[in-house]
């Protein structure tokens, strides 16, 4: 079975390492980008956001960036003066979005990554943090 699944990907991230793991670990190596290096196009972030079905403001990320410097969080700031700031700065992109041929997600948390994943998680499965998240049958632990 081919599964084509690729994440946008930031190696420094809990959040995209635990995202990364649970794919492989339902036996699927992806495509990884490391946006950082590789930032997608500005048509690409737009089909990004616009097929996880965010908001422009919803896919940029806060936290450890330039965001309150540059002046982003005024409500007045249009879609195209924010996607300009993630093209100057891709620390701005939420990560890490995941596409697969079922659908794209900000996988935040992580567990996002599951409802578009091909096939199910074949093996346990534990965050970096010590949460649990499939047990040794593959079931979900909530």
């Amino acid at each position: 079975m081919t599964t084509n699944v690729t994440i946008y990907h930031n190696p420094d991230c809990g959040t995209s390492r635990n995202t990364l793991a649970m794919i492989r670990n339902a036996g699927i190596e992806p495509t990884i980008i490391e946006y950082l290096k590789t930032p997608p196009s500005r048509q690409e972030l737009m089909d990004l956001i616009r097929r996880a079905g965010l908001t422009v403001r919803e896919a940029i990320r806060e936290k450890g960036t330039p965001f309150a410097e540059l002046g982003l969080d005024n409500p007045s700031m249009t879609d195209e003066q924010l996607l300009d700031a993630m093209e100057a700065h891709p620390i701005l992109i939420n990560r890490p979005f995941v596409v697969s041929d079922k659908g794209v997600r900000l996988s935040r948390p992580s567990e996002l990554v599951l409802e578009i994943l091909p096939v199910p998680q074949n093996a346990p499965f534990t965050k970096e943090d010590g949460e649990v998240v499939f047990d040794s049958e593959g079931r979900r632990v909530v």
